[in-house]
């Protein structure tokens, strides 16, 4: 190993979860699912359901299989010889309230308050509670956050370029 290079067994959880819809990938999701195999041995990777999406008021572009595969994709080309699972959530918590292996949520400031509901309901199961890693939203050149939704409205691009009107002339 290289000086100063971590190694796997300095991981400091053997297994964390993460979700989301994941409907158009963009830099924002590599960013997450980065900061969980960086902390993490294995990452349980929650997909939202179709139902559950649209209780959240979004409207996925795509099904919930055609998210998983394209994740997939992505998983194995960024990510490879990484241990991961993909689970379909039916509600906020999914695996991580499941599972008393999982030892950490990677979530974004949005959904980080979620944890303490999270915590609550593994106490009740008799699970250790869950530590929370934060990730950073990532800004879109337009300081504002890089989402699905701006991308599929055409204000960005899936790196967070701002997408410039059509139909105007410059200058």
């Amino acid at each position: 190993m290289i000086p100063g290079e971590r190694g796997p067994d300095s991981r400091k959880y053997r297994r964390v979860a993460t979700g989301g819809t994941f409907d158009i990938l963009h830099r924002g999701h590599v960013s997450l699912l980065e900061k969980s195999f960086e902390v993490g041995d294995e990452v349980v990777i929650g997909v939202t359901s179709d139902e559950f999406a649209r209780k959240m008021g979004k409207k996925p572009e795509h099904s919930y299989e055609e998210r998983v595969k394209k994740l997939e994709d992505l998983l194995r080309r960024r990510f490879p010889g990484r241990r991961y699972a993909i689970a379909k959530l039916y509600d906020y918590f999914g695996p991580g309230i499941a599972s008393p292996e999982v030892q950490a949520l990677v979530a974004s400031e949005e959904t980080a308050g979620r944890l303490e509901l999270a915590n609550k309901l593994r106490r009740e199961r008799g699970f250790p509670p869950l530590d929370l890693v934060v990730v950073d939203l990532l800004m879109a050149e337009d300081a504002k956050p890089i989402s699905s939704t701006r991308i599929r409205k055409g204000e960005i691009d899936e790196e967070g370029r701002v997408l410039r009107t059509h139909g105007r002339k410059g200058i």
